[in-house]
């Protein structure tokens, strides 16, 4: 079992900056591939960024791409999204998810999901 925590969310204006940041704790987590899924109201929760084992293989959604950085941290048991010029599209609550296995984009891939945490982005 894999317990994740996720932090950082809150209010930014358009054009502002968030780093999200998901603890995990309960087994090694290297041995999983984390992804970073988001659900604004209304919505099926939607692939952001995914990172693998190693922190070597990365894919973002094109929404985010260019504007977003997935990254982790093995020796610290964290993942973290870094996301810059935000939009108000972006708002959302964004979840952490873990898989044992490749990385993947898919929300059914993934075994472990945190409680989430609220993004709102203001115009």
């Amino acid at each position: 079992q894999v317990q994740l925590v996720e932090s950082g969310g809150g209010l930014v204006q358009a054009g502002g900056s968030l780093r999200l940041s998901c603890a995990a704790s309960g087994r090694t987590f290297d041995n999983y591939a984390a992804g970073w899924f988001r659900q604004a109201p209304g919505k099926e929760r939607e692939f952001v960024a995914t990172i693998n084992l190693g922190g070597t293989s990365t894919r973002y959604a094109e929404s985010v791409k260019s504007r977003f950085t997935i990254s982790r941290d093995n020796a610290k048991n964290t993942v973290f999204l870094q996301m810059n010029s935000l939009k108000p599209e972006d708002t959302a609550v964004y979840y952490c998810a873990a898989r044992s296995g490749p990385s993947s984009v898919w929300v059914a891939a993934y075994d472990y999901w945190g409680q989430g945490t609220q993004v709102t982005v203001s115009s």
